[in-house]
């Protein structure tokens, strides 16, 4: 029997810690110093109950660092300390921050064209249109290209079409980040991937490369590598008294809200304890925050399949994820939210803190499986004029009009997954959520 489960935004936020200086393992060799879970309050009983769950969802790599010190580190299957793996989109972050470290050198500023380091005719836009694409619409996502061509991977002039205004749309289109990599080779002199070399890994003692796979530019490594760069993060560029990111202005911009479209994105960060976000493939807001059992002040790198490393400045803590596609979770951010519940979990005594965003129009909005696992049942304390649902690539699938206070909406033949919602009131009132069905 297929069942449905209800996501609900309940915005909670961890109180935050004083301030603990850092420790930075050595740039050579595998030495790493460790914490004990027992130091921390934790359960053995619930740290088995996390590995379970990762084992479950196709993990292969989990490090918790506190202060930088390794407190959890399990490898599943045959994953080994070594073994290279994607980063998917989570790679993203690297290159946002080879950009700003290519600004901090002079080499380019995010202000300027795109066209002044690639040349004229890049896209297939008119000159005047191209020439108000800049290096930061790209790494905000505001580039007005059109991101639902056939293939939004494509780098090719005639895949990159005019669909607004740069800066007056936010969309996840892969292309325009990934030329991202062009920019910074033309502007330094250097290849991407000795760029990155010299700059952040022989400085923190990163391992992995950039490496093509199709389309895009993909970066492995081994999983503590994402960890090193989760801790350079965390203590702002810094590694270990060495300043590598100096530029504190660009740093500021990169890990916090970078337009007024998409309150939960930075430069190619995803931002938690925001008002409202929106995902890939979509063009809702969606409100409360990205991942509702994280730390208001998370950052995150995402990846597909369920690449992530997370980076919370307020408990002084990072946490990665390597591995593949969970079963049933098909969107990368409920599977980290659904980890961040079992990280909560781990002290013996947990207690909470709701610090929800202030109130606006409060529009109570129940949604729970009918006794038949076809339909969903939508009820509110107000009247409904229309529900519309999309599937997890942002098609919209289902158009609904109603005029009541309850209504049923029928989900068969639709795809097992994730699934949005966006309820419209009478009132004018929008309200939004998510379900998956399995």
């Amino acid at each position: 029997m297929k069942k449905l489960f209800l996501f609900l935004s309940t915005n909670l936020i961890a109180l935050g810690l004083s301030a603990q200086s850092l420790y930075f393992p050595p740039n050579t060799g595998n030495t790493w110093d460790t914490l004990s879970p027992q130091t921390l309050g934790y359960c053995q009983t619930k740290i088995d109950s996390l590995y379970a769950f990762l084992e479950q969802n196709n993990t292969r790599a989990f490090i918790l660092l506190q202060d930088g010190k390794i407190v959890l580190e399990k490898y599943f299957g045959s994953h080994t300390p070594t073994t290279p793996w994607q980063w998917a989109s989570a790679g993203k972050t690297i290159t946002s921050f080879m950009v700003g470290m290519a600004e901090q050198e002079g080499y380019l500023s995010i202000q300027e064209p795109t066209s002044t380091y690639l040349g004229q005719g890049w896209t297939s836009c008119t000159p005047a249109q191209e020439d108000k694409i800049t290096i930061e619409n790209q790494l905000s996502m505001t580039t007005g290209l059109d991101d639902k061509v056939p293939d939004p991977t494509c780098t090719q002039d005639t895949c990159l079409i005019f669909k607004a205004e740069a800066g007056t749309r936010w969309a996840y289109h892969n292309a325009p980040y990934t030329i991202l990599d062009q920019v910074i080779e033309d502007a330094t002199g250097q290849t991407l991937n000795r760029y990155t070399t010299q700059k952040l890994k022989n400085p923190t003692g990163m391992t992995g490369a950039f490496l093509p796979v199709g389309s895009n530019n993909v970066y492995f490594s081994n999983a503590r590598s994402m960890a090193r760069f989760g801790l350079l993060i965390l203590n702002k560029g810094n590694w270990n008294g060495s300043p590598i990111m100096t530029d504190s202005t660009y740093f500021n911009q990169m890990v916090n809200t970078s337009q007024s479209i998409n309150a939960s994105y930075g430069y190619l960060w995803w931002l938690n304890g925001k008002e409202s976000y929106r995902v890939p493939g979509l063009q809702t807001e969606f409100a409360g925050f990205l991942n509702p059992n994280a730390p208001a002040d998370m950052i995150v790198a995402a990846g597909k399949d369920g690449q992530f490393l997370n980076v919370i400045p307020s408990q002084n803590r990072v946490w990665i994820r390597m591995g593949e596609a969970p079963d049933n979770l098909p969107v990368p951010f409920l599977l980290n939210d659904n980890i961040w519940q079992y990280v909560n979990e781990l002290p013996c005594t947990t207690t909470s803190v709701d610090h929800s965003l202030p109130p606006k129009d409060i529009v109570q909005i129940q949604v729970f499986p009918n006794p038949s696992d076809e339909v969903i049942t939508l009820t509110s304390d107000k009247t409904i004029k229309k529900v519309e649902i999309y599937n997890g690539q942002g098609q919209s699938i289902i158009r609904q009009n109603t005029s009541s206070k309850e209504t049923i909406i029928s989900l068969r033949g639709i795809q097992s997954g994730l699934i949005f919602l966006r309820v419209e009131l009478t009132n004018g009132s929008i309200w939004t959520g998510k379900v998956i069905k399995q």
